[in-house]
C-alpha cells in the first residue's frame, strides 16, 4: 500500500473509532479506571484521590473518553478561575493513541470554555511530547512560557501554552 492509501486508510480507521467514543462527565465509580489509565499514561500519575476531591469542586470540569463498551479510554480535568481555564490533565490509554481520543477531549474542553465565558485556557506538555504539542498547536495554542523541571520521571522542562478563548460565538 502506497504512502497515500495508508494515510487515507489510517484516517477512516481513526473516524471510526472516533465515531464510537463518547464524551461525558466523570463519577466517581469511574475513578479507579481513570486513576489506573493514569498510572500506564505517566510517570508521575496523580493518586486516584486527587480524581474524587476534583468530582467535589464546582471549579472542575473532569469528563471521560468511553468506548462502546464503557471502558475509559481517555479524560480531561479542566479547572475555571474567573475568565481563565487550565487543562490540568488530559489523558488517552496507551493503546488508543492517535485514534483521536484526545482530539476529541480538548476540543470539548475547548468547547466547554467557551461556553463558559472563558477568555484564556492554559496547559502544560513535556517539551519532548511532539505529538501532543502538535494537536495543541492545530487548536491555536501557542507557547507562553516555560518550567524548568517540571516533571520529575523523567525530569523535564514543561512549555506552558496558551489558547485564546471567544467568549461568545
Amino acid at each position: 500500500m502506497g504512502g497515500v492509501a495508508r494515510s487515507i486508510a489510517a484516517g477512516r480507521r481513526r473516524r471510526m473509532i472516533e465515531s464510537r467514543i463518547t464524551i461525558r462527565s466523570t463519577t466517581a465509580d469511574d475513578v479507579p479506571a481513570m486513576a489506573e489509565l493514569e498510572a500506564r499514561a505517566f510517570g508521575d500519575p496523580w493518586p486516584a484521590a486527587s480524581f474524587l476531591d476534583l468530582l467535589r469542586h464546582p471549579f472542575a470540569r473532569v469528563q471521560s473518553a468511553v468506548d462502546e463498551s464503557g471502558r475509559i479510554v481517555g479524560y480531561c480535568v479542566m479547572l475555571r478561575a474567573a475568565d481563565e481555564a487550565e487543562i490540568a490533565n488530559i489523558a488517552t490509554d496507551p493503546g488508543m493513541r492517535r485514534r483521536g481520543v484526545g482530539a476529541r477531549l480538548l476540543d470539548d474542553a475547548i468547547e466547554a470554555s467557551e461556553s463558559l465565558g472563558v477568555l484564556a485556557l492554559f496547559l502544560e506538555v513535556r517539551e519532548a511530547n511532539v505529538a501532543a504539542r502538535a494537536l495543541y498547536a492545530s487548536r491555536a495554542f501557542h507557547a507562553v512560557g516555560r518550567r524548568r523541571a517540571y516533571y520529575k520521571n523523567p525530569l523535564e522542562d514543561a512549555l506552558v501554552l496558551r489558547r485564546d478563548v471567544p467568549a461568545f460565538k
